[in-house]
């Protein structure tokens, strides 16, 4: 029979979910240094670094980093903190994420890379920062979809263009 937990540890966990989303470094901090796991999820499977990452959050993307968050753990939704990032379109959380060792071709449960997001929302700055750090354009979803075929999908005609041009050199 489990215990039930104390509320003002309770509140203490929800709180640091709540600093994550919102980016407040100095109460992050805090509860990190009290023990908070970084890699702590919420009833969904989101971890800090998730929610900090699809809410813009950097310096919190950041600051989780350096406490050892994982930076391949998926949501319950099968997400990564880079796939929220790209879905966002948010260019520095997903330079923060690269730059903090998130692979950039990940396609963890959902088997979307963040290209294959940015090129859905013809996002072509950001698909070339991705191509630039070595993201693989020909990689498929386990419907065989690529890059290529999710920017036809969504009607991104910039970033479709980007990507046959990209094919046409090689």
């Amino acid at each position: 029979m489990s215990r039930p937990i104390d509320p003002e540890v309770l509140a203490a966990l929800q709180s640091a979910f709540e600093a994550a989303r919102s980016g407040d470094i100095p109460g992050l901090r805090s509860l990190l240094d009290l023990g908070v796991s970084p890699n702590m999820t919420n009833d969904k499977g989101d971890s800090l670094l998730m929610l900090a990452s699809y809410h813009g959050q950097r310096e919190a993307a950041e600051l989780l980093l350096s406490r050892g968050a994982d930076r391949e753990k998926a949501n319950d939704r099968g997400e990564t903190p880079l796939q929220a990032a790209a879905f966002k379109g948010d260019m520095d959380v997903v330079r923060t994420l690269l730059d903090g060792g998130a692979p950039i071709n990940s396609q963890a449960g959902n088997g979307r890379t963040a290209l294959m997001l940015a090129a859905m929302f013809d996002r072509t700055e950001m698909m070339q920062f991705l191509l630039d750090r070595g993201a693989d354009p020909t990689l498929a979803s386990p419907s065989g979809a690529t890059a290529l075929d999710a920017a036809r999908q969504m009607g991104a005609a910039r970033a479709a263009a980007l990507l046959e041009e990209l094919a046409a050199r090689e």
